[in-house]
């Protein structure tokens, strides 16, 4: 492959990322970094994918673990861990190396993000890292006779404080310990933090580091997308990881957290893959209603513009500015999948005089080229058509260059543009040469 296939393959990806560009920006995400995550050797790419998108305005939590590294501290010191179904019973004497490799990873992590030398990805990024008490932790206590002493679980997460220090721009980070208002400490295991902490601050997806790519179906293939319901199927089936990360996605996602998505810490840039591609990189979790047409607001203005533009250079549709959209956001309705404006359509009814409010334009139907399954325009079309019936409109119309046979497939009937009221006539444009299609409703 030459520079140019080189090139144009990250043009492409970069505009096709564009949409989910827009609708990550100003999102909350919680990323969960597990102590096997940290101890890779792709850890200094998965830094500088989270630095990316810092940049990109995705307010960030990461919770970071320690598993490895609690067990190299007691190696070293010549301990031995005893568990209890798969939990660690951390004693006195496993809590200073508890407490040693929790600090040292946090260093790490703090260190990996204030990297700025000019060669580096991160030259520029001048990331803010806060970390502080924001988990209060409760002990175990006595489970089938056994005492897991300074082993606990999440009491309460501060949540006010978390969300002051996004609001600022920071990006927060959480250890996998905790401390009770006594002042003791407890190690915690890091998806109960994550998931309670992603819960608490109401994050719009958690994000989980396993070694996998996902989660795999019984035939080894990746599952891309499956709700938390079915997913609870596959829980007698796995064990280890997967099972404590489909564990933690299905509990996030029944707390209220719309999305959680795993993927893995040895495949370079998963996380903007995932992110930023149709087919992600591991295994979304998600609730029943991840998709939606509603009327649009100015905030998608960002991706309505991001999806009608390749349609504009192309012919396919008139060029409108970004003046003339924010007028007429109030006309226009979206698809949205997973935050993402993949379709759209605007319905202008035309002035209230006798003759010209019988009719209304239906006028930029687009549906995104990767998302034109599942009948997406018809359900756009059907949903201008009831809008309209609403405002006791009698009659659609569009005007169309290369999409007639669409139209007419679905109900619509070629006219004369004199059929149509005057000021249709007047705002029409010769040089696009569109026919006018009409349908009754």
């Amino acid at each position: 492959m030459n520079k140019n296939d080189n090139n144009t393959d990250y043009v492409k990806f970069f505009r096709q990322s564009s949409p989910y560009i827009h609708a990550h920006r100003g999102k909350t995400f919680v990323i969960m970094l597990s102590g096997e995550t940290l101890a890779h050797h792709n850890l200094g790419n998965i830094i500088n994918d989270i630095a990316l998108m810092s940049s990109l305005g995705v307010r960030l939590v990461l919770v970071n673990g320690a598993r490895p590294q609690i067990e190299e501290r007691l190696l070293q010191r010549g301990i031995t861990s005893s568990f209890h179904d798969g939990r660690r019973i951390t004693d006195k004497q496993s809590l200073e190396s508890v407490k040693d490799a929790v600090g040292n990873v946090r260093t790490l992590i703090e260190s990996k993000l204030s990297i700025g030398l000019v060669n580096s990805p991160m030259h520029g990024a001048r990331i803010r890292v806060v970390s502080g008490n924001f988990v209060t932790a409760k002990p175990i206590g006595v489970l089938d006779g056994i005492d897991f002493q300074h082993t606990g679980e999440v009491r309460r997460i501060d949540d006010q404080a978390i969300k002051q220090l996004l609001d600022n721009s920071y990006v927060v980070l959480i250890p996998c310990l905790g401390h009770s208002p006594s002042g003791e400490v407890f190690s915690i295991e890091v998806e109960e933090i994550a998931t309670q902490v992603a819960n608490a601050i109401e994050a719009e997806k958690l994000i989980l580091y396993g070694k996998d790519e996902g989660i795999f179906d019984s035939d080894g293939k990746r599952i891309s997308r499956i709700l938390p319901r079915v997913a609870d199927d596959l829980m007698p089936d796995l064990q280890g990881e997967s099972k404590r990360l489909l564990q933690a996605a299905i509990n996030v996602c029944n707390a209220g957290v719309e999305r959680a998505q795993i993927i893995s810490y040895e495949e370079d840039s998963s996380l903007l893959m995932e992110l930023f591609t149709r087919d992600g990189a591991g295994t979304l979790i998600s609730k029943d209603h991840y998709e939606e047409i509603r009327s649009a607001t100015i905030e998608d203005l960002g991706g309505i513009l991001a999806l009608i533009r390749p349609f504009e250079e192309k012919g396919i549709l008139r060029r409108r500015s970004r003046k003339e959209l924010e007028r007429e956001i109030k006309l226009f309705s979206v698809i949205l999948l997973d935050g993402m404006i993949i379709g759209c359509a605007a319905l202008h009814p035309l002035s209230t005089n006798k003759e010209s409010h019988r009719y209304a334009e239906l006028a930029c139907v687009v549906v995104h080229p990767e998302y034109r399954q599942d009948q997406r325009g018809d359900h756009l079309l059907l949903h201008a058509e009831e809008l309209a019936r609403e405002k006791g409109i009698e009659g659609v119309f569009v005007m169309t260059t290369q999409t007639a046979h669409w139209f007419i497939e679905r109900g619509f009937t070629e006219a004369d543009l004199k059929q149509l009221p005057e000021e249709v006539k007047v705002k029409h444009n010769p040089q696009r040469q569109s026919k006018v299609f009409i349908k009754n409703l």
